[in-house]
């Protein structure tokens, strides 16, 4: 006999798989077998085997039974099986009903939730997702109504909770997180493709990838339709802007240049003119100038400016300067000898002829050390300027009626690049420096004002002010200069 053990040790019904007569002799079987032939009164061997062979008629052929791998503990079997399996498979029909409902609910949650992605992309309101979310609580309720009118098993609600607040979650999060502007599109499109029920049937994922490249073409249209119209309306606004009359700036001018003479030094002024023109009214030691009656006439109005008074102002230039070179620039100011002598050459250039002006020892200084260098120039019946300006590294020609000399230019080109080899061995090159003739400088209205336009320059220029005077001004510099000359002091 082979009897069938289960794994938890334990013994089932005894089935009879084998022979009859493989029996134990000790089975209650035998033993009625044996009762019943010896109850006859004349046993036959023949008879006795006739009920044998009848009693095992009864039983069908026995059939080796399938093996079958067991891989978990079996309970033993229960009665009335089949009540309980009916019920079971109620059950699982009535689960797998309420999960199509609810994947058709959820169908229908999640494409709404991508027209809300959409009209989100679209620039509506955020109240535009409640409806979501209500909708995400209605599915909710209702599978719980019909878990509780069903009920199911509570490892079934478990599970069906499980994955309605999984996608319930998922849908959340994607709306909540687009209206707080933390979720781009592409990753909107990752999360949204998550949610599925059955991610092998289910395409919703590329719907809603398309449904999210849709968004994005058309959100890229109206930004580039905003810069469009951005360039077009400053386009519109610079055109207003040259229609609109411009207001006149009102430029701060410097209080110092325009000091107005008190009476004591007007007075001055006046007898310093009455003075007989014969007598020396100044003297200067260290330029050697001499400034008579005669030549103190010039600074009256429309007065010819002539050289000894021109020289002298420029020698209080420099001291001025000196007094004070925290506020002024350092400059040198050559007379209005120096352009005359330097072109006086029978070659019409004549360096040497001037390489002594400018020496360590007459100067106390190098002219490469300048940040400017004045040069008067005189044009027939005409003061002009000339600067050579290496703070800016610039040739620079002034004229009050805007007069252009490029000879001038060329000329003190040369002569600056000779001057610093002669004094200091070093090759240099200008030739990128900037040849300007100004033209944004105050302009003569007379003939006769020239000079003094040329010292006014020269004035405002070593001050390292813009040139903010006009011809109305000439007769305040005129008794300006003069008293300056007086007082052999520049302010």
């Amino acid at each position: 006999m082979a009897i069938i053990t289960t794994l938890t040790g334990k013994r089932p019904h005894r089935w009879l798989y084998g022979n009859h007569n493989h029996q134990s002799p000790n089975s209650s079987r035998f033993k009625r077998q044996k009762l019943s032939t010896m109850s006859n009164n004349t046993p036959s061997p023949f008879s006795s085997t006739n009920a044998t062979l009848s009693r095992i008629s009864r039983y069908p052929e026995t059939k080796p039974p399938l093996r079958r791998e067991v891989h978990a503990p079996c309970s033993r079997p229960r009665k009335f099986d089949l009540s309980i399996n009916s019920k079971s498979e109620s059950s699982n029909l009535m689960v797998s009903g309420i999960s199509s409902a609810l994947i058709e609910k959820y169908q229908q949650t999640k494409y709404s939730a991508l027209a809300t992605i959409e009209l989100r992309a679209k620039g509506k309101e955020k109240d535009n997702y409640k409806e979501v979310v209500s909708e995400d609580s209605s599915v909710e309720h209702e599978l719980r109504y019909a878990v509780k009118d069903c009920k199911l098993k509570e490892s079934d609600l478990v599970h069906l909770d499980n994955e309605v607040g999984v996608q319930k979650q998922s849908t959340s999060s994607v709306v909540s997180e687009l209206s707080d502007g933390k979720l781009n599109e592409f990753d909107a499109a990752k999360m949204v493709g998550t949610l599925s029920l059955s991610p092998e049937n289910d395409l919703s994922g590329v719907r809603a990838y398309k449904k999210l490249l849709e968004a994005v073409d058309k959100r890229s249209d109206t930004i580039g339709r905003l810069k469009f119209e951005i360039q077009l309306n400053e386009k519109r606004r610079s055109a207003f802007d040259l229609l609109r009359p411009k207001k006149e700036l009102v430029e701060e001018v410097p209080w110092e240049p325009f000091v107005p003479l008190t009476k004591e030094e007007k007075v001055e002024v006046a007898r310093a003119f009455s003075a007989d023109r014969k007598k020396v009214l100044v003297a200067h030691e260290k330029s050697n100038i001499e400034i008579s009656g005669e030549k103190f006439q010039c600074l009256r109005p429309s007065g010819w400016l002539n050289d000894e008074v021109i020289n002298l102002y420029l020698e209080l230039l420099k001291e001025r300067e000196r007094r004070d070179p925290q506020k002024y620039l350092n400059c040198h100011f050559f007379n209005t000898f120096f352009y005359k002598k330097l072109i006086s050459g029978k070659n019409g250039y004549d360096y040497k002829s001037v390489r002594r002006w400018t020496t360590q020892k007459k100067l106390g200084y190098g002219l490469h050390e300048c940040d400017k260098i004045f040069v008067p120039i005189h044009q027939q019946i005409h003061w002009c300027l000339a600067v050579i300006n290496k703070k800016e590294k610039k040739l620079q020609y002034l004229d009050s009626l805007k007069g252009i000399d490029t000879q001038v230019l060329g000329v003190l080109a040369r002569y600056f690049v000779d001057e610093v080899k002669d004094k200091t061995g070093e090759d240099i090159d200008i030739s990128c420096w900037e040849k300007e003739f100004v033209e944004d400088l105050p302009e003569q209205k007379n003939g006769y004002d020239c000079g003094m336009f040329m010292v006014k320059y020269t004035d405002f220029y070593s001050r390292n002010l813009r040139l903010c005077f006009n011809q109305s001004h000439m007769p305040y510099f005129r008794l300006k200069t003069a008293k300056e000359i007086l007082r052999l002091k520049a302010d």
